[in-house]
């Protein structure tokens, strides 16, 4: 019966990395990015802290990343808790409008 019950554990530990990794793998899939331009224009810094600092609290939001250069921002989100419709008209309550990157 000893033999028996540790046999079992043993294969249970032997598979939890596998599980784990599962998970990690399906945490990876549920991610989605979209690039948009917005209006007015960024032309400083300060324009960059205030679209990241806003938009990275928006449901879903996992990264911003706006670009002064290119004036572009790029959003990864989950797309379980958000759209790419709704990060766009959230841009509305900073003051800028935003539409998809050409």
């Amino acid at each position: 019966m000893k033999l028996i019950k540790s046999l079992a554990l043993v294969a249970m530990v032997a598979l939890m990395p596998t599980v784990t990794l599962s998970a990690k793998e399906k945490k990876e899939k549920k991610q989605c990015t979209i690039t948009v331009s917005v209006n007015p224009k960024m032309n400083c810094n300060n324009c960059v802290n205030k679209i990241e600092s806003n938009i990275r609290f928006e449901k879903g939001v996992k990264k911003v990343k706006a670009d002064l250069p290119t004036e572009t921002v790029t959003i990864t989100y989950d797309p379980a808790k958000t759209d790419s419709a709704a990060l766009i008209s959230s841009f509305a309550k900073i003051g800028y409008t935003a539409s998809p990157a050409k």
